[in-house]
This record gives structure tokens, C-alpha cells and sequence, in this order.
């Protein structure tokens, strides 16, 4: 038996953004581990079928439609899990979305989506659940999901660069504030994604075509390149796999494809030791072999 399934197996999963990309990956893992799984989106049909999937695998899932920028959306969730599927062991802020444009550019609206998704998302997430996890007294973990970019300076994605950098911050102040509460059963984890298969460069925002000066072409390249990488990306049930069982190890930072992440990790460690100022460089590229 793995150690995942030996500390996850029977337990109780909330992932939201489960619709698709990396979080529904986490949700077919949890699944395969014996979890309880809680698909929360507001893509009411994906996580549906995502449901149905599971349960005819033998699984239990509930889909739940919620919009993680709702605070008050985010509580009735929490109750709604906890008086019909029991105490949670993990929580997966996962929800996210992504943004291509100079910033001078970005919509303010889009802007805002990105902030109140990815960030505001994961407070509420916080906010809504872990009192309770806190108050059950029983093993728990919390993952919120940064990104390689979070340890990064992208340009033509700032948004969703300055996004992730914010929930790497916001994750590990979480963990310490968990450990000087006391609250020695809660685990607090970051998942750091390098290149996983998803529909999150697609779905992801432009720029306003009929705004004076507004470079769309920028962002669009932004777009396509991107997208280049998405085609040797890792298999969202695979990266799971690896994310899971770092997680049962007691590692904080999860990385899908640790040599690649890392490698990120470093560089970013030796520019602010060197105090170099960021450069404009070759798009990092994925190589499928090392993670």
C-alpha cells in the first residue's frame, strides 16, 4: 500500500476547480486512493459528468456548482460538506485562471477576475473550511495550488505571475500562523505545477481589441507559445500521483516535476541573492523527462 493511501485512503476530498485541467487530475487520483471526493465548479456540466464518471467506477463524489470568489457561496459549501459527507482531511484551493497581454493592457475587469479567482478564491477557500478542520481535531491537510510562476517573472502574464506569487506567500504565512495556533493535526501544503495538461491557456483572458494602442498580437503570441508547451505537458492524473505522494511524505512545497520546478526554485533564490535584475530570456521550455 502506498503512504497516499495509507493517509488519504477513506478520507474526505474537497478540490475546487475539479472541472478539468490539474484539479479534476486530483480528483481521479483521490478517487483511486479510496477518497471521498467533493467536486466544486462553477462549470455545473464538467464536474457533473466528472461525478458520474467516478461513481461508475465504484467511487462516492457529490458535485457541488460554486463560485470560490462567493465568500458566503464558499461557508454554505463547508456546511454542505460537513453535514453530508462528513469531516474534511483534505481541502484543494485549486481554482484558477490565466491572463495573456502587456499589463498595461489588461482589461480592469480582468484584472479583477484573475485576483478574485485565484487569491480572493483561496482565502475563501481557507476562511470557509478550516475552522472546522481546525475544530475536528483530526489529521487534515490544505493545498493551495501556486504554480512554477509562482517562483517566476513571465512576461505577457503578469496577472496571473503576481496571482501566484501571492498564494505561494499566502500559503506558507498560513503555515505558520497554523503552527503558532497550535493546530498540530492541520497540514498546510503548496502545490507548485510545472506544465500539466489543461484548457487554461484557451480559456484564458486577452486584451480589448478596440482599446487605442492595445498590442492584441502580444498577447495572443503569449497565447500560442504557451500553448507549444501545453503539447508535451504532464498528465493531470499523473501529476496528481506525484503530488499526493509528496504530500503523504510531509514535504511543503509539492512540485509535479520536481527537477523542473526546482531548477525555477533556484533561479529564483540566486536572483535575489545577486540582486540581478530580471531578463529577458528563451521561453523555459518543458521537457517531459524530467520529472
Amino acid at each position: 500500500m502506498s503512504r497516499a493511501r495509507e493517509t488519504f485512503g477513506g478520507g474526505v476530498a474537497v478540490i475546487t476547480g475539479a472541472g478539468a485541467g490539474i484539479g479534476a487530475g486530483l480528483a481521479r487520483h483521490a478517487h483511486r486512493l479510496g477518497m471521498t471526493v467533493v467536486l466544486a465548479d462553477v462549470d455545473a456540466p464538467a464536474i457533473a459528468a466528472l461525478r458520474e464518471e467516478l461513481v461508475a467506477d465504484g467511487g462516492t463524489a457529490v458535485d457541488i456548482v460554486c463560485d470560490v470568489r462567493d465568500a458566503d457561496a464558499m461557508v454554505d459549501v463547508a456546511e454542505r460538506v460537513y453535514r453530508d459527507s462528513g469531516p474534511v482531511r483534505l481541502l484543494v484551493n485549486n481554482a484558477g485562471i490565466e491572463q495573456f497581454g502587456y499589463l498595461w493592457d489588461t482589461p480592469v475587469a480582468n484584472w479583477n477576475r484573475v485576483m478574485d479567482i485565484n487569491v480572493s478564491g483561496v482565502f475563501h477557500g481557507v476562511r470557509a473550511f478550516l475552522p472546522r478542520m481546525i475544530a475536528e481535531a483530526s489529521p487534515a491537510w490544505v493545498w493551495n495550488l501556486s504554480s512554477i510562476g509562482g517562483v517566476a517573472a513571465v512576461p505577457l502574464q503578469a496577472p496571473y505571475i503576481i496571482s501566484k506569487h501571492a498564494v505561494l506567500a499566502l500559503t506558507e504565512c498560513l503555515r505558520l500562523e497554523v503552527q503558532l495556533a497550535g493546530h498540530d493535526h492541520i497540514q498546510v501544503q503548496a502545490v507548485l505545477p510545472g506544465a500539466v495538461k489543461s484548457n487554461i491557456f484557451e480559456a484564458a483572458g486577452g486584451v480589448e481589441a478596440d482599446r487605442a494602442g492595445t498590442d492584441v498580437d502580444a498577447a495572443e503570441s503569449q497565447r500560442e507559445a504557451m500553448l507549444d508547451i501545453k503539447a508535451a505537458a504532464m498528465d493531470p492524473v499523473e501529476a496528481a500521483e506525484v503530488v499526493f505522494e509528496q504530500s503523504a511524505q510531509g514535504d511543503f512545497y509539492l512540485l509535479t516535476q520536481p527537477d523542473y520546478v526546482s531548477s525555477a526554485m533556484a533561479e529564483r533564490a540566486q536572483v535575489l541573492t545577486t540582486r540581478v535584475p530580471p531578463q529577458l530570456r528563451t521561453k523555459r521550455r518543458f521537457d517531459p523527462d524530467k520529472h
